[in-house]
């Protein structure tokens, strides 16, 4: 990775479409903050592990942020529907917010997370 600041999070293969997801620590704001990635669509997402109504970890168990049938992100604690592709929340008391994404890539096999620099 040419970013000299990017974080390894882990091995591509680690994120399957629709499966369990890689937790990991992300710096973000100054300070280390629970955070995941997930597959879905070919594409790798990452986002804040935090659910919008009340700043909980989403998954039920480590990893598991998909609902049973695969298509959404899912609250263990109150249920919250999210997007997998956009984090926007579809349903439940947070809908209409979105969860809060991070800039990762997939490069050379492996899965990076690329902290905004500071300005």
């Amino acid at each position: 990775m040419a970013d000299p600041a990017a974080q390894l999070i882990c091995d591509a293969d680690a994120v399957t479409e629709k499966g369990k997801g890689v937790r990991f620590e992300a710096l973000y704001r100054g300070e280390y903050a629970p955070a995941f990635v997930i597959r879905h669509g070919g594409v790798v997402y990452g986002y804040l592990n935090r659910c919008r109504h009340v700043p909980v970890e989403l998954d039920w168990q480590a990893g598991q942020f998909f609902d049973a049938d695969g298509e959404y992100l899912i609250c263990s604690m109150h249920g919250a529907l999210y997007q997998p592709d956009s984090g926007h929340c579809v349903a439940g008391p947070c809908r209409g917010q979105a969860l809060l994404a991070l800039p990762v890539a997939e490069q050379d096999g492996r899965i990076y997370y690329l902290p905004p620099h500071a300005s």
